[in-house]
């Protein structure tokens, strides 16, 4: 999104806030008070959306039929990204026989936290959310997967760029690949270390439901491993870019196209995964492509109706940037993760921050120098890697507040939702869950690492 934000000089009106806040709203109710109606007719009230701002911007902006190419381009890219994941991980049985007790549960937390850094917070998502709902049968509670939205989903990506997007972006303009695992393991390891904690207490509390059927002899059992061939074809074929490979073709510039090969790969492999994958992993998964469905109708409705906001977001960022201070980006770019698409909110933040210190993003070598820890202008304060720091921390933590922060949030919820276990509503996420229990410990990291 940083790059239709920046393709027009124009800027929206507020009242284009109008068919996003709509959408929030409806996706906050819809579920709960009109349950029948929503599920019924979701994909025309999120489409409806999307097109009005998109008929807006087709007829009124100025260049925004190159902003809606790119938001094409982006969505595109991004449904390519989570369907493929999606239908390869369905193709992978992982049965645990052992039952699911607060430290073993807590232990495949831990390890799904840093395989999140090596295939992706999708990628990991997908993969353990089943095995982590069977081991937990019979006692699943909605904190169950909550936490694992929270840690999995979430916060355990922050180590790589490949863990989420946010990060991924970054690394396309210019921040060094290793640069992300010195400057945040600290606030990583807290945060997980706090969270496992406080889930270790609840799931103590929740106690433990004996089955008959159940085996306890500790053993892995893995069907459908040749798709993990595919799931390394789809980690690769994220870094098939011209940003990353010089001299990588681009079939956007040569063509025109609203996609790359990177987004045929990936399409490729769904196709053929879905095709040759094992039919006993798929059934024992309970595969289904509904859960995609939701996410794909629901987020092109979300991509097209947050344009406006991105833009002005971008705005006043460019525009104030020399005012903020690290706090200020840190929590401003926290707040709009949660609420709006994580990637484009971090990329906005990062152009300000670059601006601050006289730096353009457009310039790999000028992220890299920002990256490495420039002298501020302004006597007094810290140097440039602290706030690249904080923006990058904040984009991916905050990305757990609300289902719609990250892609794999409603991915999880939807999975679960289908296999009938306990799911918090949105609301019921927010206050019940993100707010009182990841606020304060995201406040305790501002104080210890970006209070400045």
């Amino acid at each position: 999104m940083i790059f239709a934000a920046q393709a027009s000089n124009q800027i929206p009106p507020l009242w284009l806030l109008a068919p996003f806040a709509v959408l929030l709203i409806m996706i906050a109710t819809g579920p709960l008070l009109f349950h029948r109606f929503w599920e019924r007719h979701y994909p025309v009230i999120s489409t409806g959306l999307g097109v009005l701002v998109a008929g807006y911007y087709g007829v009124a902006m100025e260049n925004g039929l190159n902003v809606l190419g790119h938001t094409l381009e982006e969505y595109l890219s991004f449904i390519a990204l989570i369907s493929s994941l999606f239908i390869v991980s369905g193709g992978i049985l992982i049965r645990i026989e052992r039952r699911g007790t607060p430290l073993t549960n807590a232990l495949l937390l831990f390890v799904g936290a840093l395989i999140s850094n090596l295939v992706g917070t999708t990628g990991a998502s997908m993969l353990l959310i089943r095995p982590y709902m069977r081991i937990n049968q019979g006692r699943l509670k909605a904190f169950h997967i909550v936490f694992f939205i929270f840690i999995i989903s979430n916060i355990g990506g922050t180590l790589t760029p490949i863990g989420d997007p946010p990060l991924f972006l970054g690394f396309l303009k210019g921040v060094p690949f290793f640069w992300v695992l010195p400057k945040v393991w600290l606030p990583w390891i807290i945060t997980v270390g706090v969270l496992l904690l406080i889930f270790v207490i609840l799931d103590a509390r929740a106690g433990n439901v004996k089955l008959k059927e159940a085996t306890v002899n500790g053993r892995v059992r893995i069907t459908g491993k040749r798709n993990f061939f595919f799931l390394a074809m789809i980690v690769t074929a994220v870094f098939l870019d011209p940003a990353v490979i010089e001299g990588f073709p681009s079939l956007q510039k040569l063509f025109h196209l609203p996609f790359g090969i990177r987004e045929l790969i990936m399409s490729f492999v769904a196709i053929t995964a879905y095709k040759f994958s094992n039919r006993e992993a798929f059934k024992g998964n309970e595969f289904n492509f509904e859960p995609i469905k939701e996410v794909a109708f629901l987020f092109i409705g979300i991509f097209a109706t947050m344009i406006p906001a991105l833009e002005l977001i971008g705005d006043y960022a460019s525009k104030h940037a020399a005012e903020f201070s690290v706090s200020r980006f840190y929590w401003m770019t926290g707040a709009l993760s949660a609420l709006l698409d994580n990637a484009p909110t971090y990329m906005n933040f990062l152009a300000g921050a670059l601006g601050k210190f006289g730096l353009d993003i457009a310039t790999p070598k000028e992220i890299h120098l920002f990256a490495d820890g420039l002298a501020s202008p302004v006597q007094g304060d810290v140097t440039s890697d602290i706030y690249l720091a904080a923006i990058s921390v904040a984009a991916v933590f905050f990305g757990a507040i609300t289902y719609i922060g990250n892609a794999p949030n409603f991915m999880v919820k939807n999975i679960a939702a289908q296999s009938d276990v306990e799911v918090p509503n949105f609301l019921e996420y927010i206050f019940k869950y993100s707010l009182p229990i990841l606020l304060p410990l995201f406040a305790l990291l501002w104080l210890l690492f970006f209070n400045f």
